[in-house]
């Protein structure tokens, strides 16, 4: 396996062709007028690299969000953190059926959930930011309101998320259905570290950043900053009557971990997922595995490992996206890497989430307009 990918990655994103795209421009308007601060896109496709932005980076300011800024990417991490797994399970140092009590003997962990399941969502473990129970969704790790404003600097430990999880019972028999949780991916990290003797983000950097030349996506661990030029986000806070827009670009990701914690750019998440794609990064059989929908009883859901596959009118897409700290995410690709959309949206929540059905919206015009 090539362990210095950046020559063909680059080819993706090298000579951008400067060319008129009215009806991206007006997609991303249209972004900014559904109340999103700002946003900054990048597209590949048989006309080359077209990237903008629109809106503001911050609000009362007058600049655009650079193209070139770095923004945090939320769950997108978690299709970085299932490529590292499966790079070392092409090193033999992990096995995707292996249960996960025999790697992380420390908890008190079901042993038919296997490395697999983490990666696909079927272990049944509960999410430790929010799960259902008994029909209603109950929050877990504080995400939301003012105790998370005040409290937005204060560090978790990995081991402390997979504790507070695996103290409630599991959602389903593992291997028998499909839920979303963070936890499946803060072990997954461990088990990472627990079969190399590693660090994680040291492992990042080895298996999958310095390969494809990410040279800018970084694992922030505890670090609040997100690094250069970047997009602000916000937190609205209603209190007694009165308004209050907190700057939350600087908060602990911590809390999180590998459920979401990873910083990058538009352009390094378009190297990133072209170069997964492509036929160097990961062998052909276990590539194969990844983009291959788990059959689940949800419909449309089409989780592979650490990727959603999702069936368009313009055909198959591989995709990951992420929401953070007033923080959106997207990665979309072709299965061949031949067309990408990577973007990010910068903007203001609350508790409300008012701006969940507006980036539903948003984000299908763009997809309909990039792929359709």
């Amino acid at each position: 396996m090539n362990e210095n990918l950046t020559t063909a990655t680059a080819t993706a994103t090298a000579n951008p062709v400067e060319q008129e795209r009215p009806a991206l421009q007006r997609a991303m308007e249209g972004v900014v007028a559904a109340g999103f601060t700002g946003v900054q896109l990048r597209v590949t496709d048989a006309h080359g690299e077209w990237t903008a932005s629109a809106g503001h980076r911050e609000i009362g300011g007058t600049e655009k969000p650079s193209t070139e800024g770095a923004f945090r990417i939320g769950s997108n991490t978690k299709t970085f953190t299932a490529a590292l797994v499966l790079r070392l399970v092409a090193e033999d140092g992990i096995d995707l059926d292996a249960p996960v009590a025999d790697l992380l003997p420390k908890f008190t962990l079901d042993p038919r959930i296997t490395v697999r399941m983490l990666l696909q969502h079927t272990s049944g473990v509960y999410n430790f930011t929010g799960d259902f129970e008994d029909g209603e969704l109950v929050p877990g790790i504080t995400w939301q309101g003012k105790a998370w404003v005040e409290d937005r600097f204060r560090t978790f430990s990995p081991e402390e998320l997979v504790e507070f999880a695996l103290a409630k019972p599991l959602n389903f028999e593992p291997g028998t259905a499909w839920s979303y949780s963070n936890t499946n991916y803060v072990l997954a990290r461990l088990v990472v570290e627990a079969a190399t003797g590693r660090p994680f983000p040291e492992e990042m950097r080895r298996l999958v950043l310095d390969p494809l030349g990410l040279k800018d996506t970084a694992v922030p661990e505890t670090s609040p900053d997100i690094p250069g030029e970047h997009a602000h986000g916000y937190y609205r806070l209603e209190e007694d009557g009165e308004v209050r827009i907190v700057d939350v670009s600087r908060m602990n990701p911590s809390r999180v971990s590998t459920g979401g914690d990873m910083i990058s750019t538009t352009k390094d998440l378009q190297a990133f997922i072209t170069g997964l794609l492509g036929d160097e990064f990961l062998p052909a059989g276990l590539l194969a595995e990844m983009v291959e929908p788990y059959p689940t009883p949800i419909p449309n859901m089409g989780y592979g490992l650490g990727v959603f596959v999702q069936e368009t009118a313009g055909g198959t897409l591989i995709t990951h996206n992420g929401g953070i700290a007033s923080y959106a995410a997207l990665m979309f690709s072709t299965p061949d890497g031949s067309r990408t959309l990577t973007a990010s949206l910068n903007y203001v929540d609350d508790v409300r989430m008012t701006l969940a059905t507006a980036f539903q919206e948003v984000l299908q015009s763009l997809v309909d307009e990039v792929f359709a």
